[in-house]
Protein backbone atom coordinates (compact mmCIF):
# COMPACT_ATOMS: atom_id res chain seq x y z
CA UNK A 1 0.00 0.00 0.00
CA UNK A 2 1.42 3.54 -0.75
CA UNK A 3 2.55 5.30 2.44
CA UNK A 4 1.92 8.77 2.74
CA UNK A 5 2.52 9.72 5.95
CA UNK A 6 4.42 13.03 6.18
CA UNK A 7 2.04 14.44 3.13
CA UNK A 8 0.08 16.45 2.11
CA UNK A 9 -2.67 16.31 -0.04
CA UNK A 10 -5.34 18.88 -1.80
CA UNK A 11 -7.99 17.62 -3.73
CA UNK A 12 -10.61 20.23 -5.04
CA UNK A 13 -14.24 19.34 -5.19
CA UNK A 14 -13.44 17.03 -2.61
CA UNK A 15 -16.97 17.38 -0.56
CA UNK A 16 -18.91 14.76 -2.69
CA UNK A 17 -18.13 12.24 -5.55
CA UNK A 18 -14.94 12.02 -7.39
CA UNK A 19 -13.18 14.03 -4.87
CA UNK A 20 -14.52 12.89 -1.95
CA UNK A 21 -13.16 9.33 -3.09
CA UNK A 22 -9.88 10.20 -3.73
CA UNK A 23 -9.43 11.67 -1.02
CA UNK A 24 -10.57 9.38 1.33
CA UNK A 25 -7.82 7.18 -0.77
CA UNK A 26 -5.30 9.28 0.01
CA UNK A 27 -6.32 9.81 3.79
CA UNK A 28 -6.19 5.67 4.15
CA UNK A 29 -2.69 6.04 3.24
CA UNK A 30 -1.70 8.64 6.22
CA UNK A 31 -2.26 11.50 4.07
CA UNK A 32 -3.46 15.14 5.79
CA UNK A 33 -6.21 16.04 3.47
CA UNK A 34 -6.71 20.32 1.77
CA UNK A 35 -10.85 19.35 1.76
CA UNK A 36 -12.17 21.65 -1.46
CA UNK A 37 -15.61 22.79 -2.29
CA UNK A 38 -18.14 25.29 -2.65
CA UNK A 39 -20.21 23.69 0.97
CA UNK A 40 -22.25 24.68 3.64
CA UNK A 41 -20.74 24.05 7.10
CA UNK A 42 -22.60 20.83 7.83
CA UNK A 43 -21.25 19.42 4.33
CA UNK A 44 -18.14 20.58 4.81
CA UNK A 45 -17.79 19.17 8.08
CA UNK A 46 -19.33 16.21 7.46
CA UNK A 47 -16.29 15.83 4.44
CA UNK A 48 -13.65 16.92 6.94
CA UNK A 49 -15.35 14.29 9.41
CA UNK A 50 -15.19 11.30 7.01
CA UNK A 51 -11.55 11.76 6.24
CA UNK A 52 -10.35 12.06 9.67
CA UNK A 53 -12.35 8.83 9.87
CA UNK A 54 -10.81 7.28 7.20
CA UNK A 55 -6.83 7.90 8.49
CA UNK A 56 -5.81 11.50 7.93
CA UNK A 57 -4.44 12.82 10.39
CA UNK A 58 -5.45 16.14 10.04
CA UNK A 59 -8.64 17.31 7.53
CA UNK A 60 -8.79 21.26 6.72
CA UNK A 61 -11.77 22.84 4.50
CA UNK A 62 -10.93 25.32 1.92
CA UNK A 63 -14.00 26.98 0.43
CA UNK A 64 -12.35 28.79 -2.95
CA UNK A 65 -14.07 29.83 -5.55
CA UNK A 66 -12.04 27.84 -8.75
CA UNK A 67 -12.85 31.06 -10.79
CA UNK A 68 -11.65 33.66 -8.66
CA UNK A 69 -7.62 34.09 -8.98
CA UNK A 70 -7.07 35.68 -6.04
CA UNK A 71 -9.23 33.36 -3.93
CA UNK A 72 -7.04 30.46 -5.17
CA UNK A 73 -3.99 32.04 -4.73
CA UNK A 74 -4.76 32.86 -1.28
CA UNK A 75 -5.77 29.07 -0.56
CA UNK A 76 -2.88 28.29 -2.12
CA UNK A 77 -0.72 30.56 0.54
CA UNK A 78 -2.63 29.35 3.59
CA UNK A 79 -1.71 25.73 2.47
CA UNK A 80 1.74 26.66 2.56
CA UNK A 81 1.63 28.02 5.71
CA UNK A 82 -0.42 25.00 6.96
CA UNK A 83 3.19 22.82 5.83
CA UNK A 84 3.22 22.62 2.30
CA UNK A 85 1.90 20.50 -0.73
CA UNK A 86 3.10 17.33 -1.91
CA UNK A 87 0.13 15.83 -3.98
CA UNK A 88 -2.55 18.27 -5.94
CA UNK A 89 -5.73 16.63 -7.27
CA UNK A 90 -7.38 18.77 -9.82
CA UNK A 91 -11.00 17.34 -9.43
CA UNK A 92 -13.30 20.66 -8.93
CA UNK A 93 -15.63 20.20 -12.65
CA UNK A 94 -18.76 21.82 -13.63
CA UNK A 95 -20.54 20.78 -16.89
CA UNK A 96 -23.97 22.06 -18.93
CA UNK A 97 -24.85 20.34 -21.52
CA UNK A 98 -26.08 22.36 -24.53
CA UNK A 99 -25.61 22.20 -28.15
CA UNK A 100 -23.09 25.82 -29.46
CA UNK A 101 -25.71 27.85 -30.76
CA UNK A 102 -27.51 27.72 -27.36
CA UNK A 103 -24.23 28.35 -25.52
CA UNK A 104 -24.42 31.80 -23.93
CA UNK A 105 -20.86 33.23 -23.02
CA UNK A 106 -21.61 33.31 -18.98
CA UNK A 107 -21.53 29.08 -19.26
CA UNK A 108 -18.52 29.26 -21.42
CA UNK A 109 -16.40 31.61 -18.86
CA UNK A 110 -17.57 29.62 -16.01
CA UNK A 111 -17.08 26.37 -17.27
CA UNK A 112 -13.32 27.49 -18.92
CA UNK A 113 -12.86 28.88 -15.76
CA UNK A 114 -13.38 25.73 -12.94
CA UNK A 115 -12.75 23.07 -15.44
CA UNK A 116 -9.04 24.41 -16.89
CA UNK A 117 -8.12 27.93 -15.65
CA UNK A 118 -8.78 26.77 -12.06
CA UNK A 119 -6.44 23.97 -12.62
CA UNK A 120 -3.52 25.98 -14.36
CA UNK A 121 -3.41 28.47 -11.46
CA UNK A 122 -2.99 25.52 -8.66
CA UNK A 123 -0.47 24.11 -10.81
CA UNK A 124 1.62 26.96 -11.41
CA UNK A 125 1.59 27.81 -8.06
CA UNK A 126 2.32 24.12 -6.78
CA UNK A 127 4.70 22.46 -8.87
CA UNK A 128 7.82 25.03 -8.30
CA UNK A 129 7.39 23.93 -4.34
CA UNK A 130 7.11 20.30 -5.65
CA UNK A 131 10.52 20.31 -7.37
CA UNK A 132 12.68 22.21 -4.42
CA UNK A 133 11.03 18.87 -2.30
CA UNK A 134 12.00 16.36 -5.07
CA UNK A 135 8.81 14.75 -4.87
CA UNK A 136 5.29 16.06 -6.38
CA UNK A 137 2.37 14.42 -7.80
CA UNK A 138 -0.24 16.37 -9.67
CA UNK A 139 -3.76 14.13 -10.86
CA UNK A 140 -5.87 16.27 -13.21
CA UNK A 141 -9.46 14.52 -13.40
CA UNK A 142 -10.08 15.29 -17.17
CA UNK A 143 -12.84 12.80 -18.14
CA UNK A 144 -13.30 10.67 -21.68
CA UNK A 145 -14.50 13.76 -22.90
CA UNK A 146 -10.33 15.28 -22.60
CA UNK A 147 -9.82 12.30 -25.28
CA UNK A 148 -13.27 12.25 -27.50
CA UNK A 149 -15.84 14.66 -28.04
CA UNK A 150 -19.62 14.66 -28.06
CA UNK A 151 -22.70 16.74 -28.87
CA UNK A 152 -23.49 19.55 -26.98
CA UNK A 153 -20.76 19.43 -24.47
CA UNK A 154 -18.51 21.90 -26.31
CA UNK A 155 -17.21 24.19 -23.68
CA UNK A 156 -16.69 20.72 -21.08
CA UNK A 157 -14.70 19.08 -24.00
CA UNK A 158 -12.34 22.17 -24.52
CA UNK A 159 -11.93 22.12 -20.59
CA UNK A 160 -11.14 18.20 -20.65
CA UNK A 161 -9.13 18.19 -23.58
CA UNK A 162 -7.07 21.81 -22.82
CA UNK A 163 -6.61 19.89 -19.15
CA UNK A 164 -5.28 16.93 -20.43
CA UNK A 165 -2.71 19.64 -22.65
CA UNK A 166 -1.61 21.55 -20.05
CA UNK A 167 -0.71 18.59 -18.18
CA UNK A 168 1.17 16.76 -20.79
CA UNK A 169 3.06 20.28 -20.68
CA UNK A 170 4.07 20.61 -17.16
CA UNK A 171 4.98 16.61 -17.19
CA UNK A 172 7.40 17.81 -19.39
CA UNK A 173 8.83 20.79 -17.68
CA UNK A 174 9.10 19.23 -14.63
CA UNK A 175 10.05 15.37 -15.63
CA UNK A 176 13.55 15.41 -14.94
CA UNK A 177 12.90 17.05 -11.54
CA UNK A 178 13.64 14.58 -8.13
CA UNK A 179 15.11 11.84 -8.43
CA UNK A 180 13.45 7.57 -8.25
CA UNK A 181 14.74 7.98 -4.72
CA UNK A 182 12.85 11.09 -3.75
CA UNK A 183 9.63 9.94 -6.49
CA UNK A 184 10.20 12.52 -8.82
CA UNK A 185 7.37 14.80 -10.11
CA UNK A 186 4.97 13.52 -12.17
CA UNK A 187 1.77 15.12 -13.71
CA UNK A 188 -0.85 12.83 -15.15
CA UNK A 189 -4.71 13.20 -15.69
CA UNK A 190 -7.16 10.27 -15.43
CA UNK A 191 -10.33 10.09 -18.03
CA UNK A 192 -13.42 8.77 -16.21
CA UNK A 193 -16.55 7.42 -18.24
CA UNK A 194 -19.87 6.64 -16.88
CA UNK A 195 -19.11 7.09 -13.06
CA UNK A 196 -21.87 7.05 -10.23
CA UNK A 197 -21.69 10.74 -9.42
CA UNK A 198 -24.27 13.65 -8.96
CA UNK A 199 -22.68 15.01 -12.31
CA UNK A 200 -24.23 12.66 -14.30
CA UNK A 201 -27.45 12.60 -13.02
CA UNK A 202 -29.40 15.62 -15.50
CA UNK A 203 -28.12 12.67 -18.33
CA UNK A 204 -29.64 9.90 -16.51
CA UNK A 205 -32.41 11.69 -15.53
CA UNK A 206 -33.14 12.76 -19.51
CA UNK A 207 -32.59 9.32 -20.55
CA UNK A 208 -34.75 7.60 -17.88
CA UNK A 209 -37.38 9.55 -18.87
CA UNK A 210 -37.49 8.09 -22.33
CA UNK A 211 -38.46 4.65 -19.93
CA UNK A 212 -41.33 6.06 -17.65
CA UNK A 213 -38.90 6.69 -15.29
CA UNK A 214 -37.06 3.41 -15.22
CA UNK A 215 -33.59 4.71 -13.76
CA UNK A 216 -31.74 1.07 -14.40
CA UNK A 217 -33.06 1.35 -18.07
CA UNK A 218 -31.80 4.95 -18.61
CA UNK A 219 -28.34 3.98 -17.61
CA UNK A 220 -28.11 0.83 -19.27
CA UNK A 221 -29.38 2.84 -23.04
CA UNK A 222 -26.89 5.53 -22.04
CA UNK A 223 -24.11 3.40 -21.51
CA UNK A 224 -25.07 0.96 -24.37
CA UNK A 225 -24.33 4.28 -26.46
CA UNK A 226 -20.53 4.82 -25.90
CA UNK A 227 -19.47 2.88 -22.65
CA UNK A 228 -18.73 -0.59 -23.91
CA UNK A 229 -18.23 -2.49 -20.60
CA UNK A 230 -22.24 -0.87 -19.71
CA UNK A 231 -21.03 -0.93 -16.26
CA UNK A 232 -20.66 2.35 -14.47
CA UNK A 233 -17.18 3.05 -12.35
CA UNK A 234 -17.76 3.88 -8.33
CA UNK A 235 -15.71 6.98 -7.61
CA UNK A 236 -13.26 4.20 -5.13
CA UNK A 237 -11.99 2.97 -7.82
CA UNK A 238 -10.44 6.26 -9.44
CA UNK A 239 -9.82 7.33 -6.03
CA UNK A 240 -7.51 4.00 -5.91
CA UNK A 241 -5.74 4.98 -9.12
CA UNK A 242 -5.02 8.15 -8.10
CA UNK A 243 -3.32 6.56 -4.78
CA UNK A 244 -1.14 3.74 -7.00
CA UNK A 245 -0.18 7.17 -9.44
CA UNK A 246 1.24 8.46 -6.00
CA UNK A 247 3.17 5.54 -5.51
CA UNK A 248 7.34 5.68 -5.88
CA UNK A 249 6.66 3.26 -8.39
CA UNK A 250 5.11 5.49 -10.49
CA UNK A 251 7.55 7.95 -10.55
CA UNK A 252 7.64 7.28 -14.46
CA UNK A 253 4.52 7.53 -15.59
CA UNK A 254 3.69 11.23 -16.35
CA UNK A 255 2.18 12.58 -19.05
CA UNK A 256 -0.45 10.00 -19.52
CA UNK A 257 -4.19 10.15 -19.55
CA UNK A 258 -5.50 7.02 -17.93
CA UNK A 259 -9.18 6.62 -19.19
CA UNK A 260 -10.94 4.34 -16.83
CA UNK A 261 -13.88 3.82 -19.40
CA UNK A 262 -14.88 0.62 -20.29
CA UNK A 263 -13.33 0.50 -23.60
CA UNK A 264 -15.42 3.88 -24.55
CA UNK A 265 -11.85 5.63 -26.12
CA UNK A 266 -11.04 2.26 -27.51
CA UNK A 267 -13.35 2.35 -30.26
Amino acid sequence: MTELRGKTALVTGSVQGIGLAIAEALAGAGARIAVHGLADAAQAQAAVDALRAAGAPEARFFDADMRDVAAIEAMMDDINAWGGLDILVNNAGIQKTARLADLDTETWDAIIGVNLSGAFHTMRLALPKMAEKGYGRVINIASVHGIVASVAKAPYCASKFGLVGMSKVAALEYAAAGSKREGGITVNCIGPGWTETAIIEPQVEARAAQFDGDRDKGIADLLAEKQPSRRTSDPSEIGALALWLCAPVAHNVTGTVIPVDGGWTAQ
